[in-house]
């Protein structure tokens, strides 16, 4: 990753809210990141944190209604992806920006063949002929690992394993060579030997292609294998973003040390009692007027049930949303 390149995706500001029966879901509050050429981002925190609605704001996935994005900008090669009209997005999806969905098993076609559906975007992206686009969709399914690929295009899904099936999303959303991959949990439906497997390969495809990388997952012992920088959410926002060294070695938010603590370690005979964060994350029916963390956290302040915290730096490219200070136990300058 070249530094002090310009980012290939710049996200400022992002907010979305879903409109229920019951009311407004304010699902995504004023999320702000970027993604440099050739890093790997990972976005982590339990389900219900905003992960999976934020990139799919991005790229207009989210049906509308319900959803709504109300504001922010989302810059990807001088374009403002909020602002752009349908057929700019379509040009961009799939082509420019890759999407890996969580579930193998049901973000592919039934009744089609794998061949057709990576055929698909080949032609209408990039103008192949079919000949040319079977060829090529035979490259791309030895790239990620599928043996005997020529023959397996004709196959449908149901005849692919589960990690077979995720290897040939991973092909789909590389197919147009895009320069930014978004990948949405895409192990969690699989066994730890698959994991495993999903994971080299990917590593080894990012060192092939060069492309930039969200990862998006709730697994903090994935994202220390494989990300540069990795970016916290809670309550639809971020709370604190760091790089991955960093981020493990001196957590700043008490969400971050919390699920720290959560992973699994084994120290000496016995390993000692995993935590539990106790309560339930925040129902989002308005945008947080206090931090979203602070009925589970043991370190709140008077501070935190008036304001939200603002991202603050706390060290070289790490910031955190918190007004508790954990190297002295009281209240932070912000």
């Amino acid at each position: 990753m070249p530094d002090g390149a310009a980012p290939v995706l710049d996200v400022k500001g992002l907010k979305t809210v879903f409109r229920t029966r019951s009311g407004e879901v304010h699902a995504v509050n004023s999320v702000s990141f970027d993604l440099r050429p050739g890093e790997l981002l990972g976005v982590v925190g339990e389900s219900g944190s905003g992960k999976s609605v934020t990139m799919m704001s991005l790229i207009g996935l989210l049906p509308s209604p319900p959803a709504e994005v109300r504001r922010g900008q989302v810059l990807f090669d001088g374009i403002d992806l909020l602002s752009a009209d349908d057929d700019t997005l379509r040009s961009i999806r799939g082509a420019r920006i890759g999407f890996v969905f969580q579930d193998p098993m049901t973000s592919l076609n039934p009744v089609f063949t794998v061949g057709f559906q990576l055929m698909e975007p080949l032609r209408r992206h990039m103008g192949m002929s079919k000949a040319r686009a079977r060829a090529r969709a035979a490259e791309l399914l030895e790239l990620v690992g599928i043996p005997d690929a020529a023959s397996r295009l004709k196959d449908y899904p149901h005849q692919f394993s589960g990690g077979m099936r995720q290897r040939v999303m991973i092909a789909m959303a590389l197919a147009c060579d895009p320069e930014v991959l978004i990948a949405d949990e895409p192990t969690t439906a699989l066994d730890v030997t698959i994991q495993a497997q999903i994971l080299e390969l990917v590593k080894e495809l990012r060192r092939k292609l060069g492309m930039a990388i969200i990862w998006i997952t709730h697994d903090l012992g994935v994202i220390a294998g494989i990300a540069d920088r990795v970016m916290v959410m809670y309550g639809g926002q971020v709370v604190e973003h760091a790089p991955v060294r960093e981020l493990f070695e001196n957590p700043q938010h008490p969400y971050t040390r919390a699920l720290l603590e959560t992973i699994p370690t084994v120290r000496g005979k016995r390993a000692p009692r995993l935590r539990v964060i106790e309560g339930q994350p925040p129902v989002l029916g308005a945008e947080p007027a206090s931090c979203p963390f602070r009925p589970r956290c043991g370190h709140a302040l008077d501070i935190c049930a008036r304001a939200n915290p603002p991202r603050v730096p706390v060290g070289p490219a790490h910031d955190a949303a918190c007004f508790w200070n954990p190297e002295t136990g009281g209240p932070r300058d912000v």
